[in-house]
């Protein structure tokens, strides 16, 4: 069997989950119900499902060691260059970081910046009008 071709869950390890999920939910988003205070938070979003999880735990689970955030970018793709600036200010109001602001993009025609989330996780926020949103909530690649 191939395997299948799409992202179900990201799983960020967080030093709080707690702090991390009020962060999440002070951008207006709703944790599932399927959360388990204070051990995972769930996030239903248009494309796959984010998980907050303790970073000891995440690392516990898989057998690892903690590895510090920022190796990896996850990205929200709007719908129009003023999004991304509004997108950035509401990410810094609800105590995230902008590490690059809102800009005309480098390597594409259209505008992004990133962010950090409370634990350093990092987040691109991006529109790229080669590849607009679908009805999914979803970027359609050519």
């Amino acid at each position: 069997m191939p395997v299948p071709a799409r992202v179900s869950l990201v799983t960020l390890g967080v030093a709080d989950v707690e702090a991390s999920t009020r962060f999440y939910t002070s951008l207006g988003w709703t944790p599932s119900a399927a959360s388990v205070p204070g051990v995972v938070t769930f996030f239903a979003t248009a494309g796959g499902r984010l998980a907050l999880f303790g970073r000891d735990d995440l690392a516990a689970d898989s057998g690892t060691s903690p590895v510090a955030p920022g190796a990896v970018s996850l990205a929200v793709n709007c719908d129009s260059a003023a999004d991304v600036d509004e997108v950035a200010r509401e990410w810094a109001t609800a105590g995230g970081r902008v590490l690059r602001p809102p800009a005309d993009a480098r390597e594409f025609e259209g505008r992004s910046a990133y962010l950090a989330d409370p634990d350093g996780h990092l987040w691109e926020v991006a529109w790229n009008p080669a590849f607009p949103i679908g009805a999914d909530g979803v970027p359609v690649l050519p």
